[in-house]
């Protein structure tokens, strides 16, 4: 008995803070709802007690063109990451080049650059050869977000395939390019949907790059489209709340599809039989 009210304990606990962690979403959807004239309120309403949809009315006349380049831009991003990033953690991993530790290091050390200095370094190039305010520059510099973490997941997941699998393709003639291809990457899935996910998530929510490098361009992502809407003097808050739900819901939606592979991707290789 006294293990049980133990376990309640520690449930109601634990429900408490998830509705304290989720209660900035709550707030984000209510206030989305908020008719102008209710904004200021005070107190304010709890529940969207006169509620109206304006807000997604102006998603959906301003918004969707940004929806659609933040999708392609972060498809984009996915593709390119995983070009990258899964052919060189295959060589880390099982090809070993010499160097390779080095390598390794300089990519850890890559994540911690911030990304303002590199979106100043990229603008530089950009104004130069001509690519600033382009979709693909964005993808561009989205990725160099996405490929350093994505070749640590890889190595490490790849470091922990069983070497007989490997030598069995070799067995049966297949080179280290078709090993990769045919053997490698199957069996890599959960490391690809965790890398994936990532690299679609980071270049979904970005603001510094896309403020940076694409202000002024014709195809512009949903960061800078909520960006828009908010002025010295017009405030749109139900509008921009409202794009922020539309643009949670993707993200959302990935989240709990992808969690059990995710787990099973991030944590792949840390414990070795």
């Amino acid at each position: 008995m006294r293990a049980r009210g133990r376990g309640w304990w520690h449930t109601g606990l634990g429900v408490v803070f998830t509705a304290l962690m989720l209660f900035p979403v709550y707030w984000m959807i209510n206030v989305s709802f908020t008719r102008d004239q209710d904004m200021r309120r005070s107190p304010p309403n709890w529940f969207p007690v006169n509620g109206t949809l304006e807000g997604y009315r102006e998603v959906l006349d301003r918004q969707l063109p940004y929806l659609a380049t933040s999708l392609v831009v972060g498809l984009g991003t996915v593709t390119l990451t995983l070009v990258v990033s899964a052919p060189a953690a295959y060589s880390l991993a099982r090809l070993r080049p010499r160097g390779g530790g080095v390598l390794s290091f300089l990519l850890l050390v890559a994540q911690m650059i911030p990304g303002v200095i590199m979106a100043m370094g990229f603008y530089a190039i950009y104004l130069s050869t001509g690519v600033l305010n382009t979709v693909p520059g964005l993808i561009l510099a989205d990725s160099t977000l996405a490929v350093p973490f994505a070749v640590l997941i890889f190595t490490t997941f790849m470091s922990g395939i069983p070497e007989e699998l490997t030598q069995a393709a070799r067995v049966d003639g297949a080179g280290a390019l078709r090993t990769f291809w045919s053997v490698v990457l199957p069996v890599s899935r959960n490391a690809v949907i965790t890398v994936s996910l990532f690299a679609f998530l980071w270049a979904w929510s970005d603001f510094v790059f896309a403020s940076t490098l694409d202000q002024g361009g014709d195809h512009q992502p949903i960061t800078l489209g909520i960006y828009h809407y908010i002025g010295n003097n017009n405030q749109q808050w139900n509008a921009i709340m409202a794009t922020a739900v539309i643009a949670s819901i993707p993200a959302t939606v990935l989240l709990v599809i992808a969690q059990r592979y995710v787990a099973a991707g991030v944590t792949a290789g840390a414990v070795k039989d």
